[in-house]
């Protein structure tokens, strides 16, 4: 049997910001911490359980006893139970049995635990998460890469279906396993970013990782901490940032989980009008209770400290925000305003928002997945604002996809569902996401959201990416839509990556990494993405031909590119009214043979100096049917004193 002693890592200090909900590293207080007591190596054990009548530490050291190693509450009535346990090894399991008040004896998993068994009732594991790091030359120099004047385009992926053996597809690859194939990968294909939906230990694989029970836990099903680590050391090595899907939004109601943790409502609001979410059948944390927030941020901050991560995407955050959220009238409650935004909730983001730049600056990202118009979600907090440093532009997704989904007969009544977003697109600093949401449940694979025959879809799609590529804002892509997965997303298996034998998909595939390299090689493309300077309409008013022609501008006047997009399936001449001295030349055509298009030369075949649409001069292009044009602008400047000179001559 294994006595407990007395023993503490909090000081008076911690308390205090644990109790005043201004604690954001309690990862380095609560849970199993190896510690020397007195000469003796054990293990400090520490757990919050304020209405617990008793609570003790079970596990495969002690044949899972309640009655033996009982922790000690402490005295500041802070709520936490603690105690040092002497001689347990690495890969300890253990769990803490909490008798309620009632009698009844809870076991429950470590909230802070770093590993967790792969299975339904999984204990916790006594782990570590030391690493040799190798990636100080990207953390150094981070900031320029995850700056909002740096080119974001970001590979969503989900590390259980992204590949598989082929010999053995039921089973899932090792972190280290990925990192092999997914670094060339990403290399090949442009992307700046990796966004890993949720490695948080979480119990069911249909959840994809969203009903998190671990949250301090990388998940088990790929490997320990340290092979999640060498994944995301590899990718910075390489130059490549790292997203983490982070849910503080709400938790499953598992025996072992968060759910009446101690016999009371602790994690949770105990109003289920706020505290239950009645479309996944969990349950929303309380916001307004400050050591749910010191939880909360802690755990923010630690993905962030101990795992590197380079920003954190969070995770529904208009259900967060709305006391109506999916429920009816009745169902929720005003907040002492009369409205329906959940005040508690905001306030934790402007805190967590806060305590991460303060933390680590503009180093780092928070992403919001917000639905709504939520007012100000990436405005800095000393202005009112919540302080994300990007929200998802969920409006501009669904207009686009909408629009390509239609016959081009229909298109030119939906033309303004391309030109609405220029409306609104610097209110927010956006990010244009094609997610792995809009690619389940009978929505259709993206390829087979295009409308048309087998051409006309990927034609279409190439077409779609060229707008999304060249417009403001940064970018983000499901894994497989880069080939043109043709089945939904399925996450019981790999990839579809046999489809890369086709010609279509291959094109595709070779037209994104194009597309990419051209983002980040191209300044005109990302200087002044959330700036209104570096967006200007050429024509966005020609209904009739499906035809829209934008500018996007740098940091000076030679900084140009245009894109004219041909949304019909017919190949046109088209007049376009440019600046007097300028030349313009194509650098890229989604029709080229290479990409699976049909070859069509996007060819300006006439330069005129005639008025056209306020502008002095002409250029007229050939543009291919369904097709993304992008040009590059180059001025001609004729010095002052040569001018004279032709006058005098003259």
């Amino acid at each position: 049997m294994k006595s407990v002693q007395n023993y503490s890592l909090f000081t008076e200090h911690d308390i205090y910001l644990f109790k005043e909900g201004k604690h954001y590293k309690l990862y380095d207080k609560f849970g199993a911490h190896s510690v020397s007591k007195d000469g003796v190596e054990g293990v400090y054990f520490s757990v919050w359980a304020p209405f617990a009548a008793k609570v003790s530490v079970i596990g495969n050291f002690n044949n899972w006893n309640p009655a033996q190693a009982v922790l000690s509450p402490r005295w500041d009535e802070s709520g936490i139970w603690e105690g040092f346990i002497p001689d347990l090894p690495w890969g300890t399991l253990y769990k803490y049995a909490i008798e309620t008040k009632e009698g009844e004896i809870l076991e429950k998993s470590d909230p802070y635990a770093l590993s967790w068994e792969q299975n339904l009732q999984a204990a916790s594991l006594i782990s570590t998460t030391y690493y040799d790091w190798d990636d100080t030359d990207w953390m150094q120099n981070r900031w320029k890469n995850n700056s909002l004047n740096a080119p974001l385009s970001v590979y969503e992926m989900h590390i259980g279906s992204w590949f598989r053996d082929g010999e053995n597809p039921k089973q899932f690859l090792n972190y280290r396993d990925i990192a092999q194939k997914l670094v060339p990968y990403i290399l090949e294909m442009g992307f700046t970013h990796v966004e890993f939906m949720p490695v948080m230990e979480y119990p069911y694989d249909p959840s994809w990782g969203y009903q998190i029970t671990g949250f301090f836990a990388a998940t088990s099903r790929f490997g320990s901490p340290q092979d999640l680590m060498f994944l995301i050391n590899e990718l910075h090595k390489n130059n490549i940032g790292v997203i983490l899907d982070w849910v503080p939004s709400h938790f499953p109601g598992d025996a072992n989980g968060l759910h009446k943790f101690d016999g009371s409502y602790l994690y949770e609001h105990e109003d289920p009008r706020k505290g239950f979410h009645p479309d996944w059948k969990s349950y929303i944390f309380n916001y307004g209770r400050n050591e749910v927030k010191s939880f909360l941020i802690s755990n923010a901050m630690f993905w962030l400290d101990r795992y590197h991560a380079d920003g954190l995407r969070v995770d529904a955050v208009t259900s967060m925000l709305h006391l109506d959220y999916s429920r009816n009238e009745g169902e929720w409650e005003p907040n002492i305003f009369g409205t329906n935004v959940n005040l508690e909730a905001k306030t934790f983001l402007q805190e967590f928002n806060t305590a991460v730049y303060k933390e680590f600056g503009d180093s780092i990202i928070t992403i919001a997945e917000e639905s709504s118009d939520f007012p100000m979600l990436t405005k800095p907090v000393h202005d009112g604002g919540v302080g994300f440093g990007m929200k998802w532009m969920m409006g501009w997704m669904h207009d686009t996809l909408k629009y390509f989904k239609e016959d081009p007969i229909n298109r030119k009544h939906l033309h303004h569902k391309l030109t609405f977003a220029s409306m609104y697109m610097y209110n927010e600093n956006y990010m244009m996401p094609l997610s792995h949401d809009e690619v389940v449940h009978g929505k259709a694979s993206l390829i087979y959201k295009m409308f048309g025959d087998e051409w006309q879809k990927f034609a279409n799609l190439r077409a779609l990416y060229v707008y999304m590529f060249t417009h403001p804002g940064a970018k983000l892509l499901f894994m497989g839509d880069e080939f043109g997965q043709t089945s939904e997303w399925n996450f019981k298996q790999s990839l579809d990556w046999h489809l890369l034998q086709y010609p279509v998909h291959a094109g595709l595939k070779e037209a994104v990494k194009d597309l990419n390299h051209l983002y980040k090689n191209e300044t005109a493309l990302y200087k002044n993405q959330f700036n209104p300077y570096g967006f200007e309409w050429v024509e966005a008013d020609d209904t009739d031909n499906s035809v829209l022609i934008y500018l996007r501008k740098g940091k000076n006047e030679d900084d140009i590119l245009m894109t004219v997009l041909n949304l019909t399936p017919r190949v046109i001449d088209y007049k376009i009214g440019v600046d007097e001295n300028s030349k313009w030349e194509v650098i890229f055509n989604s029709d080229d043979e290479k990409y699976g298009g049909s070859g069509v030369i996007a060819n300006i075949f006439s330069e005129d100096q005639e008025e056209w649409k306020n502008k002095t001069n002409t250029i007229s292009i050939n543009l291919p049917a369904l097709s993304g044009v992008v040009l590059r602008q180059s001025k001609i400047i004729v010095p002052k004193k040569a001018k004279s000179k032709l006058k005098n001559k003259k």
